[in-house]
């Protein structure tokens, strides 16, 4: 059984800011890395792909649906994204070898974990990698989300909205770390650790010109400048998420 696990998520392909919480104590000493999904999409998709396999067997990859939707797009099939230039150029950057990393990774893991048992580990939700559900998803809605759950997973950790948050539905604990990559109201790369059957959220302080002159120098995305002023200069908050989601949660 797993004594501690570090739960990072939606990297979007930001380097530096991966590097940053890798670099964290905390993550050091975990015995497992699971990272959620949405790897990808962003200025340094191949980039944060090889560091993460870098990792070895101390690290376990669920597939998000940025990294499937990049996938397909490198295959030739349209996803939707066409007018996407990052989309585009993101999936002309896979190599056979990266290609065959994300058809290989798994949409969800299960995991024992000591003081939690068996701990889901899925990108958006159990059941759909871009199902939205909220810290203040109604009822009904999670009793539906997590209806083929088996009954002895009484906790389930995702991703997907960039929003962090911990909480009890249909007595499931429910566990958002929050993203690495593009920031979520506040400045910082937030991440998790499961450990003892406590759930502790975290972040690790970002230099925003620093990360965005390092991510001007290194990415080849020639829009690059103009995303980091769109998703990364000026973090989307609870309302801009709300606004976003909801209509997607059933409001």
């Amino acid at each position: 059984m797993i004594s501690t696990v570090a739960v990072l998520s939606d990297i979007h392909g930001v380097l530096p800011a991966l590097d940053r919480v890798l670099a964290e104590p905390a993550v050091a000493a975990a015995e497992l890395i699971v990272v959620t999904g949405d790897h990808t999409w962003g200025p340094q998709p191949t980039e944060v792909l090889d560091r993460l396999v870098s990792l070895g067997d101390r690290a376990v990859l669920v597939r998000g649906n940025a990294d499937r939707e990049l996938l397909q797009m490198s295959r030739g099939v349209d996803v939707g994204l066409a007018d996407d230039p990052l989309s585009v150029w993101g999936a002309a950057q896979l190599s056979g070898d990266h290609q065959r990393l994300l058809d290989t990774m798994p949409e969800q893991v299960t995991l024992d974990l000591d003081g939690f048992g068996p701990v889901r580990f899925c990108h958006a939700t159990p059941r759909d990698d871009e199902e939205v559900v909220l810290v203040d998803s109604r009822l009904d809605r999670w009793t539906e989300v997590l209806a083929d759950l088996p009954p002895e997973v009484t906790t389930v950790v995702c991703g997907h909205t960039h929003m962090p948050f911990v909480r009890l539905a249909e007595g499931r604990l429910i566990v958002n770390p929050g993203s690495v990559g593009l920031l979520y109201g506040r400045t910082g790369a937030h991440w998790a650790i499961l450990s003892a059957g406590a759930v502790t959220l975290s972040r690790t302080l970002l230099d925003l010109d620093t990360l965005c002159r390092q991510l001007v120098e290194r990415s080849g995305f020639p829009g690059v400048a103009q995303w980091l002023d769109d998703y990364v200069r000026t973090p989307a908050g609870d309302r801009e998420a709300i606004a976003t989601f909801g209509p997607r949660d059933g409001r």
